[in-house]
């Protein structure tokens, strides 16, 4: 596995704000329309179900949305086996968004795939992203400070983060709970599309463990 990261000073800027937590991090300003160096996203490479590297500077420019994913998550079993999961994919990606869907789970973890395997989860799933990227040694997983399945995160077309943890304000893995949620990652979409400011720029993550090679394996 071919990993590539290009971190600038403001790392360690975004792995704190990125921290759950009770305030919302500092992601993209709503005063300025310059991005800073402590909103820009670190960039990455990563190689993609395909065997083909993937940069997110190659998307520089677009709207992007990270996604970590494990199959084996009952909470990512919640968006996925009702296909909301899918149906968020579909409408952003048709909007012009860039989906990386990330696996960040260690070889011999829950979740891993590679290969064939990688390939054949994305067409047993109906996965609509625009890239299933594989992050074995959870490199970039820690960088965004990654710590459950699922975890969101938006970056804008200036490369700023600007929206960073759960998916909506339904923390269960019960999928009757997703009618009637509010979806973070929808709204935070909208607010962009319409230019205005992302309105909840954090929303306490929700979901399993992210499975990283150094760490007990928990639920």
């Amino acid at each position: 596995m071919i990993i590539r990261l290009l971190a600038t000073g403001a790392t360690l800027a975004l792995l704190a704000a990125c921290s759950p937590a009770t305030e919302a991090p500092a992601t993209g300003s709503t005063e300025t329309a310059e991005a800073s160096a402590a909103d820009l996203a670190p960039a990455f490479t990563l190689v993609d179900a395909e065997g083909v590297e993937r940069s997110l500077a190659d998307f520089r420019g677009r709207t992007v949305v990270l996604e970590w994913t494990n199959e084996g998550c009952p909470y990512v079993q919640k968006h996925y086996s009702s296909g909301n999961m899918q149906a968020l994919q579909r409408e952003a990606t048709g909007d012009g968004v860039v989906w990386l869907t990330i696996i960040s789970s260690a070889p011999g973890t829950q979740g891993f795939v590679e290969g064939d395997a990688a390939r054949e989860w994305q067409a047993r799933n109906e996965a609509a992203a625009t890239h299933l990227l594989l992050d074995p040694e959870g490199t970039v997983g820690r960088l965004y400070d990654a710590r459950t399945t699922p975890d969101m995160r938006i970056i804008d077309p200036e490369g700023r983060l600007v929206y960073v943890g759960g998916i909506d304000d339904r923390p269960t893995n019960k999928v009757e709970d997703i009618e009637g949620a509010t979806n973070h990652v929808t709204m935070a979409l909208a607010d962009m599309e319409a230019g205005r400011p992302v309105a909840t720029p954090f929303a306490t993550p929700y979901g399993c463990s992210i499975k990283y090679a150094d760490e007990q394996e928990g639920a």
